[in-house]
C-alpha cells in the first residue's frame, strides 16, 4: 500500500528539504532545479541528478547550459512509506543525496558516508 499525498505537499516538502541544508552549503549550489515526477522510467529511484557537478565546472567550458536538474520520484518516495513524517524524511534524504552529487561526491563516498 503507498501513502498518498497531495503533489503542492510532496513539493513543499522538497522545497523545506531543499530550504534545510546548512547556509554554508547551500550557498555554494549553483544553476540548480528540482522537480518532481511520478516515477523513473524501467528503475526504481527515489531521485536522480543530472548534470554537471560543481567539481567539473570551469570558466571556459561552463556557459550557456540549462540548470542542472534533480528530480525527485514522488510515487516511488511513497510507496516505502507511511506517513507524511516518512515522505518528509525520505525526501530529505534524497536531496541531500542528488546535492552531494551536484558538488561531486561519487556514490560510492556517499555509500561510506551513509547517504547512499
Amino acid at each position: 500500500m503507498m501513502f498518498e499525498i497531495s503533489n503542492d505537499r510532496f513539493e513543499k516538502l522538497a522545497s523545506d528539504a531543499l530550504d534545510s541544508l546548512p547556509a554554508e552549503l547551500a550557498v555554494h549550489i549553483e544553476n540548480l532545479v528540482i522537480v518532481v515526477d511520478d516515477q523513473a522510467k524501467g528503475r526504481s529511484l527515489f531521485g536522480l541528478y543530472e548534470g554537471i557537478p560543481l567539481t567539473r565546472r570551469g570558466t571556459m567550458t561552463y556557459n550557456a547550459v540549462l540548470p542542472d536538474r534533480i528530480t525527485l520520484y514522488q510515487q516511488t518516495i511513497c510507496r516505502v512509506c507511511h506517513s507524511e513524517d516518512e515522505v518528509k524524511e525520505q525526501i530529505r534524504r534524497t536531496v541531500i543525496h542528488e546535492v552531494a552529487h551536484h558538488f561531486g561526491i561519487s556514490d560510492p563516498r556517499l555509500h561510506e558516508l551513509g547517504w547512499a
